[in-house]
C-alpha cells in the first residue's frame, strides 16, 4: 500500500511538473539592455546636456570666488601683522562662503539628476510595459540580470524607438 501511494504521488508530482513545464513554455520572454536604451534615449541626451551646461555655469561661478580670494590672499599678504589680523576674517568669511557654495552647488546638482533619472526611469519602464502588453510578452528582464542571453529574445532597439518617437524636443 505505501508502494503504491508514493508511486502516485511520484506520478502526480511528474504530472504538474510537465503541467508547469508546458504553461511556461506557452509564456513570451524578452530582454532589454537599459544601459543602451539610457545611452540612445534622446531625452537623456537632452537631460545630460542641459545639467552639463548647468556645471559649467557652476564651475565658472566658482573660479571666480576663488579668483577673488587669491587676490585677497596676495593683498593680505603685502600688509603688516597688524593688518594682516584685521583683514583675516573677511578671508575666512570667503572661503567660508565659496564652501557653502560648493556644496549647495553639488547638492542641487545631485538632486535635478536623481529627479530626470527617475523620470527616464518610469519613461523606460512605461514603454517596456506597454510593448510587453502590446506584443503579449510574460516577463521583461533587465540583461543584467541575466547569465546568458539569446539576441531573439532582446527587444532593446523596439523600446529606445518607442520612446524617442514619444519624446519630442523642446
Amino acid at each position: 500500500m505505501a508502494r503504491v501511494t508514493k508511486l502516485v504521488i511520484l506520478v502526480t508530482f511528474l504530472s504538474l511538473v510537465m503541467l508547469v513545464g508546458v504553461s511556461m513554455a506557452a509564456e513570451k520572454f524578452a530582454y532589454v539592455d537599459l544601459s543602451k536604451i539610457f545611452s540612445e534615449y534622446g531625452k537623456t541626451k537632452d537631460f545630460d546636456k542641459s545639467l552639463g551646461e548647468k556645471e559649467e555655469i557652476y564651475t565658472k561661478e566658482r573660479e571666480t570666488k576663488v579668483g577673488e580670494i587669491k587676490k585677497l590672499q596676495d593683498k593680505i599678504n603685502l600688509l603688516s601683522d597688524q593688518e594682516k589680523e584685521e583683514k583675516r576674517s573677511s578671508l575666512e568669511d570667503k572661503a567660508k562662503s565659496l564652501q557653502d557654495y560648493d556644496r549647495q552647488q553639488q547638492t542641487d546638482l545631485r538632486k535635478e539628476q536623481d529627479e530626470r533619472m527617475k523620470e527616464l526611469m518610469k519613461d523606460i519602464e512605461g514603454a517596456i510595459s506597454k510593448y510587453a502588453k502590446k506584443e503579449g510578452y510574460s516577463f521583461v528582464f533587465n540583461d543584467r540580470v541575466l547569465v546568458y542571453q539569446d539576441q531573439a529574445f532582446n527587444i532593446t532597439d523596439q523600446i529606445v524607438d518607442i520612446l524617442n518617437k514619444g519624446y519630442k524636443k523642446r
